[in-house]
Formats: C-alpha cells, structure tokens, sequence
C-alpha cells in the first residue's frame, strides 16, 4: 500500500470512503508527510456541537495538521452542497497560494462530485420555498407530495420511488422555485473544484467483517466518551426533525432513549445497525460512481 499512496507533483489529494475506513488517520498521515491541509468532505462532521457523534478527527488529529471546514455550522442552520462549494473554493485558493496540499476527506458522494465537477448546477432555493414543502410533507405527507410532483413534473416522478421523501421534496422545492424539471439541471454540471488530472483519488473499501467490528467498537466508545449528552444538548435548541443535522446516525435512536422509548443496549445496537448499513450504502455508491482513475485500497 505504500508505494500505491506515492505522491508526485499532485495538486491535490482525495480520499473517500465509508464511514470507519480509516479516512482521517491517512488524511492526517499524508497531511504530514506533504506539507498538506486537511478540508472536510462529509456533510454531517460540519455540525457544531456533534464532535463526538459524527467522527470528527480526534484533537490529536487536528493538532496534527490544519483542518478545515469542521463544526463550523450551527445545527439549525441551513447548509447546502452549493455553501460548501463556495467555502472549498476561499479555501483551497488560500492554502494553495500558501504553497500547501489541499487534501480533500470524507464520505458524502455529492461533494466529491462537485470536487470533480459532475454535480448538477442546481440554483439555490429560497427558504421560504423550502420551508413550504417541508411544511407540506408534515402535515400532508408524502403520498400527497408524490401525487403533487405526479402533476407538476412527471417525468422526475416517474424516475422516483413513491416513498422517498427527500428526493419528492426537493424536486418539488426546485420546480417552485425555477419552473423547471429537476431534471433540466442534471443535464447541466458545474465547473471543476480541482485539477482530476493531477489530483490523487483514493477509495478505501475495507471487507465487511473489518468494517462491521470498526463500527460497533467505534459506536461504543463514542456513547461513553460524549454522544449522549451531544444529543441531550441538540434536543435543546428545538430543531425540525427534517433537518438534516437531526438526521446523523445515531441522534433518533438515542433521542429514543432520552425519551424512555428504547433501553439503552437498544439504542446502541440501533444506531451501530444503522451505521452498517450507512456504511453500505456508501461503499456501493463509491464503487459504482466513481471511476477507474480511483485508487481502490482494501488493507487499511
């Protein structure tokens, strides 16, 4: 694995994976062997206030090389595809014009695809709008929605499963907002982050059983080093259930304990289930959309 993660003249690097592969050590690791800086790629580890929850670096990781782009949003707030591409762009400008390597890590597909432009340009949507649908979906539910889009843009209906809640929602949002099919956008990408010619691009893909035991050991020690009292404070402030930081694995199910719905064995065991299938999901988005330009490394 060595001589595979050489470096030579690249402009930057990039390391997907699911999540418990290993990405922050080696991003951490590669930081300090080429004068590197590390930026966040994973929607979720933006969040204040869920350090422990979310696998953010470790303090020993961030003290070993600068990181970017971490616990930097307040949970209540709104964070799109399209706010992180702006602030990888202030970003990556400012490290490299320090003579720095940008190293790039995470799990979330849809930045990395913005990375290497194939992210569709969508326009931002007002929050008026998005609160309207997310209303809708509340009080009416998405049997309504999905009937709604059905009417107003059938052709990406047809392209949806009834039940999927965020894809119906948001392609409703995006055709009140511009008139236009969601789909019109998918046909138009935007423009490259970073040179795919002389970027490294890593994929770590550790075996299941590997991966599985990382998870469980992992969900354990973040229960007893902090994620409870992360939910207990994120139940404070009052945030949409839809939201998508109420959304990290692990906040229902312990939200449930908090409540005296589940024992706690049972929402470990929920939320290291739920973290495996995650981490599933993500592998396979990996494998199937990323292409053979992509450093696959399984012995991590």
């Amino acid at each position: 694995m060595e001589k595979s993660l050489e470096i030579n003249n690249q402009t930057a690097i990039q390391i997907a994976g699911p999540t418990a592969s290993g990405k922050s050590a080696l991003a951490v690791k590669l930081a300090q062997l080429h004068n590197g800086e590390v930026i966040n790629t994973d929607s979720m580890q933006i969040y204040k206030i869920l350090d422990v929850l979310t696998a953010r670096p470790s303090v020993s990781e961030l003290k070993s090389a600068p990181h970017h782009l971490y616990g930097h949003v307040n949970p209540g707030d709104e964070y799109s595809t399209g706010h992180w591409i702006k602030d990888v762009q202030k970003i990556q400008t400012d490290i490299q014009r320090r003579g720095k390597l940008p190293i790039f890590v995470g799990g979330t597909g849809l930045y990395f695809k913005a990375l290497n432009g194939g992210l569709s340009n969508i326009p931002s949507i007002p929050t008026e709008i998005r609160d309207k649908w997310r209303g809708k979906l509340e009080t009416d539910g998405i049997e309504t929605l999905y009937s709604e889009l059905k009417r107003l843009d059938p052709e990406s209906a047809q392209n949806l499963k009834p039940a999927d809640k965020q894809r119906i929602t948001r392609a409703l949002e995006v055709y009140d907002a511009t008139g236009k099919s969601i789909r019109h956008y998918y046909q138009n990408t935007g423009p490259t982050l970073v040179d795919t010619s002389t970027s490294k691009k890593i994929i770590l893909l550790p075996d299941r059983p590997t991966l599985h035991e990382r998870i469980e050991n992992r969900f354990t020690k973040m229960f007893a080093n902090g994620a409870l009292q992360e939910v207990e404070h994120l139940l404070t402030l009052g945030i949409d259930t839809n939201h998508t930081s109420m959304k990290a694995i692990g906040v229902r199910e312990l939200s449930a304990y908090i409540k005296g719905l589940m024992t706690q064995d049972e929402a470990i065991e929920r939320s290291i289930i739920a973290t495996r299938q995650y981490a599933k999901r993500q592998s396979t988005w990996f494998r199937n959309q990323l292409d053979s330009d992509w450093l696959r490394i399984t012995n991590i």
